[in-house]
C-alpha cells in the first residue's frame, strides 16, 4: 500500500504492506509522534537503506522489544 509522508517539508510515497502500516501508525501513536515526525527520526538514521526497509525494520524491532526479545 502506498501513502505520501512530508520528510522535513518535501513530499514522498512509501510502500508498505498493510500490516507494516498499522504497526506504523501504532508506534507512532505509543510514542506520542505524529506518523511524519517518526518516518523523519527513521529517515534520518536509516544510512543506506530505503525507507520502506528502514520502516520495516524499526516496526519489527519494536515488536521484538514489546515481546522481551
Amino acid at each position: 500500500v502506498k501513502h505520501s509522508l512530508t520528510l522535513r517539508g518535501h513530499r514522498t510515497s512509501v510502500s508498505l504492506e498493510a500490516t507494516f502500516w498499522r504497526e506504523f501508525r501504532a508506534l507512532a501513536l505509543r510514542e506520542g509522534v505524529a506518523l511524519n515526525e517518526l518516518a523523519a527520526r527513521i529517515d534520518a538514521a536509516r544510512g543506506d537503506m530505503g525507507l520502506a526497509s528502514a520502516i520495516r525494520v524499526h516496526v519489527l524491532e519494536d515488536a521484538l522489544r514489546r515481546a522481551g526479545g
